[in-house]
C-alpha cells in the first residue's frame, strides 16, 4: 500500500494525541521527496530523531525490501532510533493492519515481514566511527555524526570525512543519502554537504535576527518579539516596557533601552514558540557558554572559529584594593561598594625554561551579582621551590605565591597538575606550612582542548558585561594604559591556533569556573597568623566603583 509520508505521520501522531507543529509537515514534505542527497538542519529538541523514527518505519512500511543503514555519532545513537522505528512499526495502525512488523533481528540490525534479503538487514544501526565494511544498503542516514567528541581537531575531521567518503562504495546504485544535524564546527560536514547540491532544508529557531555589540539603540526590519542580552549563565531575555521601548517608523522598529549592554540579539517569531516558549530560551541561552555554542545549535550557523575574538576592551577597568574587616564573628571584603562573597585562585605551574610558557597565577573576586573582578595575573619565577641546606623550604614560586596568598587573604587555591604540576601541589603545603598560613590546596588535571576551554569560561561574562579587571593586569608602568601582556595576549587570542602565548588566559579561565570559596573560609584549625583586620584604613584608598546593578 502507497501513501505519503505526511498521512503516515499524521495517523502516528493523532494515534498517540500529539499536537503536530506546522513546519514538522513541511519536514515530511522534504524527506518525501529529497531525492539522492538530502540535507535536513534543525535546532535541538525540535523532534527530528522521532520524526526519522517515523520516517524509516514508513519506508520499509511501503517497501519491505528497502535496505536502511542508519549511522549516529556512536553505536548507542544509532541504537536509539531502530528501536524508535521498531516502536512505531509494533504501534502504527497501518502497520498492524497490513503486517508489516520486526520479524527477526537484534537492535544492530533486523528485518521486516516481507523482506527476502538475508545478509544485510532492513535496519543496520551503528556509530559513524564502527566497522560496516561489506554492507549494502538503498538509503543512508547519517543522524548527528557531527558531534564534539569527533570533531575537536582537524586529525579528527578527517576521520571522519574519511568514513563518510566510504559510505559511496556502501550505497546500492540509485540509492538515498541522507544527512541530519546540526553544525558543532567552523569547519562543518555540513556545508561541504551543501556544496556538493545536497537539497537542504534548514530550519532556524529564529529565521529572523540581527546582532548588536555596545548599543542602548537599535533598528531592526523585522517585529522585535525576543530581545536577549549577553550569553552564559547570566544572559537574559529583555522585558519590554521595562528593559526596553521600541517604535515602529515606517518599515522598521526602533529599539530604546533602558541602558547600554555588550550583546543584543534581536529575533522575530520562533520556530515553535508553543514549547520553546521566551522562559525556556532564557534558560537555553544561560546554559550556551559561548555565542558560538548559541549560533550553531539554534540557529544553525557553522561559525568560524578565527572570526571569535576576546576582546580586551569589553573589560571593565577598575582601580581599587579589596578591604576586609571582621565584625560580629565574621569576615566581611569590600571592593568599593560590592562586597566580595567568594574568592578563586588558579596557578598553572611551569619550569619557565619553555620560551612560550610562563607559570601563571590569576586571582579572581566574586561578588553575589554575578561579576568576575581579575584582581591580579602574576607570573612567577625561578625554581618552583627551593630549600636551605637542611630542607626547609625558603624560596621559589611558591614562596611567592604564599606571599600573595597572605596579602589578598585567599583560602584556597586550585593547580592545574599536567606536566611539572604533578609535584607542585605537596611543595606548596610544604610552604604554607612553613609561613603557616591557613589555604586550601585543590587539584584539577585538564585533558582537553585549551583553546575550547579559555573560550567557554571567558567569553560569557566578557560579553555579558560582567568581567571587571584590575588596573594592574592589564597596564604597566613603563608604557601606561593597555600595555601589559595579558591584555595583548588576549588581544592577540584566535582559537584556531593551538600555539600561542595563552598561559595567562588559561589561568583566568580556571579562576572564573572554579567554584569560589567564601571569603573567610578556614581550612585548618592548628594556630596560624591570623590577621582579623586584614587591611587597616590607614594607607588604603577605598574607591567608590561606578557599578550598574
Amino acid at each position: 500500500m502507497k501513501v505519503s509520508f505526511a498521512a503516515f505521520y499524521l495517523i502516528y501522531a493523532e494515534t498517540l494525541n500529539w499536537i503536530v507543529p506546522d513546519f514538522h509537515l513541511d519536514v515530511c514534505d522534504f524527506l518525501e521527496d529529497y531525492g539522492t542527497l538530502g540535507l535536513l538542519m534543525m535546532p535541538r529538541g525540535h523532534g527530528k530523531s522521532t520524526i526519522l523514527d517515523i520516517y524509516n518505519a514508513w519506508k520499509l512500511f511501503c517497501n519491505p525490501e528497502h535496505l536502511i543503514l542508519h549511522q549516529g555519532a556512536t553505536d548507542p545513537d544509532a541504537y536509539k532510533v531502530s528501536r524508535g522505528t521498531e516502536q512505531v512499526l509494533e504501534r502504527h495502525p497501518l502497520s498492524n493492519l497490513f503486517g508489516i512488523k520486526k520479524a527477526r533481528g537484534e537492535t544492530q540490525k533486523w528485518w521486516v515481514s516481507g523482506c527476502t534479503d538475508v545478509r544485510h538487514g532492513s535496519i543496520h544501526a551503528r556509530g559513524i566511527l564502527s566497522n560496516v565494511t561489506g554492507s549494502r544498503a538503498n538509503e543512508i542516514q547519517n543522524d548527528d555524526v557531527e558531534v564534539p567528541s569527533n570533531i575537536g581537531t582537524p586529525e579528527a575531521r578527517e576521520k571522519l570525512r574519511y568514513r563518510l567518503g566510504e559510505q559511496s562504495f556502501i550505497l546500492i546504485p540509485g540509492g538515498q543519502r541522507l544527512f541530519v544535524g546540526t553544525p558543532h564546527t567552523h569547519d562543518s560536514l555540513y556545508t561541504d554537504i551543501k556544496k556538493l547540491g545536497a537539497k537542504c532544508l534548514v530550519l532556524k529557531m529564529y529565521e529572523k535576527e540581527k546582532r548588536f555589540e555596545s548599543v542602548s539603540e537599535a533598528i531592526v526590519d523585522f517585529d522585535p518579539v525576543y530581545v536577549f542580552s549577553g550569553i552564559g549563565s547570566q544572559a537574559k531575555l529583555l522585558k519590554e516596557g521595562i528593559n526596553y521601548k521600541w517604535i515602529k517608523q515606517g518599515n522598521v522598529y526602533k529599539i530604546i533601552f533602558t541602558e547600554s549592554h555588550y550583546l543584543i540579539d534581536v529575533y522575530g517569531e520562533a520556530l515553535w514558540p508553543e514549547r520553546f516558549t521566551p522562559q525556556v530560551m532564557e534558560e537555553r541561552r544561560r546554559e550556551c557558554r559561548t555565542i558560538n555554542e548559541w549560533d550553531s545549535q539554534y540557529q544553525l550557523h557553522a561559525k568560524p572559529i578565527g572570526d571569535v575574538r576576546l576582546d580586551p576592551d569589553k573589560m571593565i577597568p577598575y582601580d581599587c584594593e579589596p578591604v576586609l574587616r571582621r565584625a560580629n564573628g565574621r569576615y566581611i571584603m569590600l571592593l568599593g561598594e560590592r562586597q566580595i562573597v567568594g574568592i578563586t585562585m588558579r596557578w598553572d605551574p611551569s619550569s619557565g625554561k619553555l620560551k612560550s610558557d610562563i607559570s601563571s597565577v590569576a586571582l579572581v573576586l566574586h561578588d553575589d551579582f554575578g561579576n568576575k573582578y581579575w584582581h591580579r595575573s602574576v607570573a612567577l619565577t625561578g625554581e618552583v621551590v627551593t630549600h636551605d641546606p637542611q630542607g626547609n623550604i625558603i624560596g621559589g614560586q611558591v614562596w611567592q605565591l604564599c606571599d600573595l596568598i597572605e596579602e589578598f587573604n585567599v583560602p584556597g587555591i586550585t593547580i592545574e597538575t599536567n606536566g611539572i604540576g604533578n609535584f607542585a601541589p605537596a611543595s606548596l603545603k610544604g610552604a604554607l606550612k612553613a609561613r603557616r598560613i591557613r589555604c586550601g590546596v585543590n587539584e584539577v588535571h585538564n585533558s582537553g582542548n585549551k583553546n575550547k576551554r579559555i573560550l567557554e569560561a571567558v567569553e560569557g561574562p566578557l560579553m555579558s558585561g560582567l568581567l571587571w579587571v584590575h588596573t594592574s593586569v592589564i597596564d604597566t608602568p613603563e608604557e601606561g594604559e593597555n600595555s601589559s601582556r595579558q591584555y595583548k595576549n588576549m588581544r592577540m587570542f584566535n582559537p584556531a591556533i593551538s600555539d600561542q602565548a595563552d598561559d595567562d588566559l588559561d589561568s583566568l579561565a580556571g579562576a572564573i569556573t572554579d567554584s569560589p570559596e567564601r571569603v573567610g573560609k578556614i581550612h585548618r584549625t592548628n594556630e596560624v597568623n591570623e590577621r582579623p583586620n586584614w587591611r587597616t584604613d590607614g594607607g588604603v584608598a577605598e574607591a567608590t566603583l561606578d557599578f550598574n546593578d
